[in-house]
């Protein structure tokens, strides 16, 4: 049952509570996508704390390519933290019930570390096309206070704007019906709920989504098509491979990312391809962070080498306490 609630001086009956109609009423296979979502989330988090740990204690990952790499990888255990317990409980107990006010708040840092990760995949990209189209002028250009001030950056811009937004969003009231045919709050589903007129939070997400995203789509984009054309101009065929290895997993990580983005936010809502939506807003709040830690991290020689020499140092400790 969801509760209800009077509005102040009249008469209108307001919902404070939302069901999250999840993945479907399948009794069956509860327990499975239980067991799933746990492994997913562990490993997740394992694996961008790992990250996270090695950058700060090795040395050789102090580089700009690291430090926004330690970034995304914060940003992902964050990101990972919002909606996978939630989704984890819900399946636990069976409870779909989430409060107004909870979901505003998980929207809230959903679009938040949205942003910041479309801020951060364009000064990688960025940072990878220094360092491949203008090696000579890389120092000079990615310092590390350099790197220090975008990263503020991008984590401030994203949080004022996504402030102003839900500031606008805690404003809406709920009057019927309160079923989110989701797994977690998103804009358009909880919008569509509202009684409310939404058509000034409408329009200032569209702007300023379209002055945020749409600019680092384009970096992001254009930072590719110099580092593919440079890399093509490279006359040995070691040398290119050598080259695209740098930012190929990179550019993997983008495309998951961007592509799904796209499908989930620009296409219409229509019940048809609502199915569709929750499988691409899967790949892109829970898989993307997942993948990060293997095809972007744990792949690059760099990582490997400081992730064994934890594991020596960690292996020659247990013989001393032996």
């Amino acid at each position: 049952m969801h509760v209800m609630g009077k509005g102040e001086g009249e008469n209108e009956t307001y919902i404070t509570q939302f069901i999250l109609l999840g993945f479907g009423n399948h009794a069956e296979l509860q327990p499975l996508l239980f067991l799933l979502f746990l492994v997913i989330y562990i490993v997740t988090m394992a694996g961008n704390i790992l990250i996270i740990a090695l950058v700060v204690t090795d040395q050789h990952l102090h580089t700009p390519m690291y430090f926004f790499l330690g970034n995304l990888s914060c940003l992902e255990t964050c990101y990972t933290s919002i909606i996978l317990p939630r989704v984890l409980a819900s399946l636990f107990t069976g409870n779909r019930n989430i409060s107004v006010t909870g979901c505003i708040t998980q929207l809230y840092f959903l679009d938040l570390f949205v942003g910041v990760e479309c801020y951060l995949l364009a000064l990688m990209s960025y940072d990878r096309y220094l360092a491949i189209c203008k090696p000579l002028h890389y120092t000079a250009l990615m310092n590390g206070r350099i790197c220090l001030q975008l990263a503020a950056v991008s984590w401030m811009s994203g949080f004022i704007i996504i402030t102003i937004i839900t500031c606008l969003m805690s404003q809406l009231h709920f009057c019927g019906p309160n079923e989110i045919d989701h797994f977690l709050c998103d804009f358009t589903p909880v919008t569509k709920l509202s009684c409310s007129d939404t058509s000034l939070i409408t329009l200032v997400t569209f702007i300023f989504s379209s002055i945020y995203t749409l600019p680092l789509f384009l970096l992001t984009l254009a930072s590719y098509i110099s580092i593919i054309s440079t890399i093509l101009r490279i006359p040995s065929t070691t040398g290119r491979r050598k080259a695209f290895s740098t930012c190929s997993s990179h550019l993997i990580v983008v495309t998951i990312y961007y592509g799904t983005l796209i499908v989930v936010y620009m296409f219409p809502d229509t019940d048809t391809l609502r199915d569709l939506n929750k499988v691409f807003s899967f790949f892109y709040t829970v898989l993307t962070p997942l993948a990060n830690p293997f095809i972007y991290s744990l792949r690059n020689k760099e990582v490997k080498a400081a992730l064994k020499k934890v594991i020596r140092i960690c292996m020659e400790l247990i013989e001393i306490e032996k």
